[in-house]
């Protein structure tokens, strides 16, 4: 039986307002600014600015605090904005070479030109809280470095000149758009690069993590990992050559993976790549091995049933956003569903009630007759 919900307008107001409240806390603590997230909590701000496929480090920062620190729902808000801005055209791909690199790191040689920047980093960090942190006093000056300025070769380009590496074949082509076209199959790889570039991080890093435990046989070493700004440029055809928008920062990564060669192809080392807005090592890590892991049937090696190699498999469940709405909808209204179960179940059991009383007279009936 159905019944009507009366009151639900005002009780979504008030639901409304009370998280306002909640989202300003303690009100006679100071209110986090916006220029406090962007700063402090950068990470956090790339992480949204990734995964919801827009490069604006002010209004991440706000989504942030609007969505009280929940990451996911501060990417559903810049994914919802997003939808109203208008396109007015489209900037050439970037040139990653000439990177102004704050860090820049190669686990395949040791001495590389432009060599190795340590940058800003976790790695060699102890794990210990940090209670000056909490302390009001003034924090020591960091020996911040500057960025390498000058154009800094891809470690994989040694490996180019010996032939010793796959070749990227390339496109002239304009990829296809996930932002405005739905995902569909076969997806190609620059589609499948889109699609885990602003996916879950979460989710991308565990597909990353099952290939190196040994469901996709893929343990690649990092060929190179570097971050830093780099300028974004249009073509203007009024004016015959293409102007400097601004710059970004991004994290680029490239891995190198053994390959025992095919029919058409002798043994090589092939590679994985992954590319995301801001500082974020984990994820263009992760999204090169699983990039590479995806590639088995273009290099022609087996499927192994690993989840990492199956396309639609991670591409369909690797968006956060699409995730959410989907695992949400559940604690929404289902009255008139929840009735139509119940009704079955109460025929169902009533049914097994009456065939349980019929088997249980059966044997008193054959004693009678």
């Amino acid at each position: 039986m159905y019944v009507a919900v009366k009151g639900g307008e005002r009780a979504i107001d008030n639901a409304h307002q009370w998280l306002a409240e909640e989202r300003r806390g303690d009100t006679s603590i100071a209110e986090l600014s916006i220029a406090q997230i962007r700063e402090q909590l950068a990470l956090a701000v790339n992480r949204v600015m990734a995964e919801g496929s827009l490069y604006d480090p002010d209004l991440a920062a706000l989504a942030i605090k609007q969505a009280r620190g929940d990451m996911i729902e501060a990417v559903f808000l810049i994914r919802a904005f997003r939808t109203t801005l208008p396109r007015f055209g489209a900037s050439t791909p970037i040139d990653t070479g000439s990177m102004a690199c704050d860090r820049r790191i190669s686990a395949t040689f040791k001495d590389v030109p432009g060599g190795q920047v340590l940058g800003p980093t976790f790695d060699y960090t102890h794990r210990l809280i940090d209670f000056t942190l909490a302390a009001d006093g003034k924090v020591p000056d960091a020996a911040r470095g500057k960025a390498r300025t000058e154009p800094t070769p891809h470690v994989t380009e040694f490996l180019d000149k010996e032939g010793l590496i796959q070749e990227e074949a390339d496109s002239f082509e304009t990829p296809r758009d996930l932002t405005r076209e739905p995902l569909d199959f076969p997806a190609d790889r620059p589609l499948k690069l889109q699609a885990i570039t602003r996916g879950d991080e979460g989710f991308i890093l565990s597909m990353a993590y099952s290939t190196q435990r040994g469901y996709g046989r893929n343990h690649p070493f990092v060929g190179e990992m570097r971050v830093g700004a780099v300028d974004v440029e249009m073509d203007i055809p009024e004016l015959g050559f293409s102007i400097t928008l601004g710059e970004v920062t991004v994290t680029e990564c490239e891995t190198v993976n053994q390959f025992m060669g095919s029919k058409k192809q002798p043994p090589q080392f092939t590679r994985g790549y992954g590319l995301v807005f801001g500082h974020s090592e984990r994820k263009a890590i992760s999204m090169a091995l699983v990039d590479r892991a995806m590639r088995w049937e273009e290099l022609g090696e087996d499927n192994v049933g690993a989840p990492a190699q199956d396309d639609e498999f991670v591409l369909y469940h690797c968006d956060n956003v699409q995730a959410t709405g989907f695992l949400e909808h559940i604690k929404l209204p289902h009255y008139v569903d929840f009735q139509s179960e119940l009704e079955l179940i109460r025929k169902l059991r009533a049914d097994v009630e009456t065939a349980q009383e019929a088997d249980e007279e059966a044997p008193f009936q054959e004693a009678a007759e």
